[in-house]
């Protein structure tokens, strides 16, 4: 069976990671999202997958190639050209991605899958394309019910007791919702509903395909299922999967490493008294990475490879990419750190190079400039209270 990943959108909410990372090789604990995707798609029978990619596409191509590695096969649509040298992104949106692809050459010739690449999900495929085939639709939205306080911040889908959708509302008022069932971003399609995308222009599925198809009264259905589903956004999403992950809530996403206490793993050749400093579960810390005696680390929180945690540092429910270095005395609480930005769990960002502060945390490759013992602690109390 067929499938397509959505890859192509540069992921501006999930900002500073996606400068450099686009949004589907984001890591879940060293793995990227999109190859929990692959594997669920593989388990349900779906082998042949295409992925539209736009914004940083060598790196999903050049991590994924054919697929072969993963048990599937896969090639990639680009959406874009070379300009003065350069690989410039230029998306299609969703139902434009799919229309290229069928352009091309008709790829999609049965029912298909599509998924976002963005999101961690243990979804039953399996049993949702049973419900599409059972129903004759042309379209089916996979839905999940969230308490009815949380429907701002979705696209609410509406239906009548059929499952025939009626209507859409895009991130409603609480007291306005007609629904508390959100589109999670997983579609079941007939090839048939391709012949209502126009080609060569940018078009959504969301906001542009399903509402033709409700106007022209099509076969269109939506199925609310109960399966695990983490959005990644936004930023906050990300540090909210992160916890999610290191707390056991997310069934299909092993943490990775070996137990070396209860609550704490490591990646290979972890540098560490363990006796000399304070870490306290759920904790990750990947391989190559030196804790400095005197540290402290409460989880739940993920340190990547090859960090530098300096001694007297404090690291609180905070995500730490890789090549970090966390200087003396520093204290994060709720914090992710991407390179030279600093993130808290509302999205606000701090540059910590603008702001002068990377010689507290700063690139672990690199030589760490000198400040007086009296203006680094006050720079830390800045950092601290920002």
């Amino acid at each position: 069976m067929k499938a397509m990943i959505l890859a192509a959108g540069k992921g501006t909410r999930v900002r500073p990671i996606t400068y450099t990372i686009p949004k589907p090789m984001i890591p879940i604990l060293q793995k990227p999202v999109m190859e929990f995707l692959l594997e669920l798609l593989r388990q349900h029978g779906f082998s042949e997958i295409m992925v539209n990619v736009s914004h940083l596409a060598n790196e999903i191509e050049s991590y994924f190639r054919d697929g072969q590695r993963f048990g599937v096969q896969i090639a990639y649509s680009f959406e874009g050209q070379i300009i003065d040298g350069e690989l410039v992104g230029k998306a299609l949106g969703s139902a434009g991605g799919m229309k290229r692809i069928q352009d091309f050459s008709p790829f999609f010739d049965s029912t298909f899958v599509v998924l976002c690449g963005d999101a961690l999900i243990d979804l039953d495929l399996t049993a949702a394309v049973k419900f599409h085939k059972e129903k004759g639709a042309i379209a089916t939205i996979i839905t999940k019910t969230v308490p009815q306080q949380e429907v701002s911040s979705y696209g609410v889908v509406v239906t009548d007791e059929e499952g025939r959708v009626q209507a859409f509302q895009e991130k409603p008022k609480v007291e306005e919702a007609l629904s508390n069932c959100i589109n999670t971003g997983i579609y079941i399609f007939e090839p048939e509903v391709l012949d209502y995308i126009p080609s060569n222009q940018e078009y959504d599925i969301g906001s542009q395909l399903f509402p033709k198809l409700v106007e022209m009264g099509a076969p269109f259905y939506a199925v609310t299922m109960d399966f695990e589903w983490v959005d990644i956004g936004k930023v906050p999403d990300y540090w909210h999967a992160i916890r999610a992950v290191l707390q056991g809530e997310v069934k299909n996403v092993q943490i990775p490493g070996k137990m070396v206490a209860p609550g704490i793993y490591t990646g290979l050749n972890v540098s560490v008294n363990w006796d000399k400093v304070d870490i306290q579960g759920p904790v990750y810390i990947g391989g190559m990475t030196h804790i400095e005696d005197g540290a402290k680390i409460i989880g739940p929180t993920m340190i990547g490879p090859n960090c530098w945690i300096c001694s007297g540092a404090v690291v609180d429910n905070s995500v730490i990419f890789d090549y970090s270095r966390l200087g003396p005395g520093v204290r994060l609480v709720d914090k992710l750190v991407y390179g030279r930005y600093c993130v808290d769990k509302t999205g606000s960002t701090i540059d910590v190079q603008a702001a002068s502060l990377d010689w507290l945390i700063t690139d672990a490759r690199q030589e760490i400039p000198s400040h007086p013992p009296a203006e680094r602690q006050a720079i830390a109390e800045l950092l601290k209270n920002a």
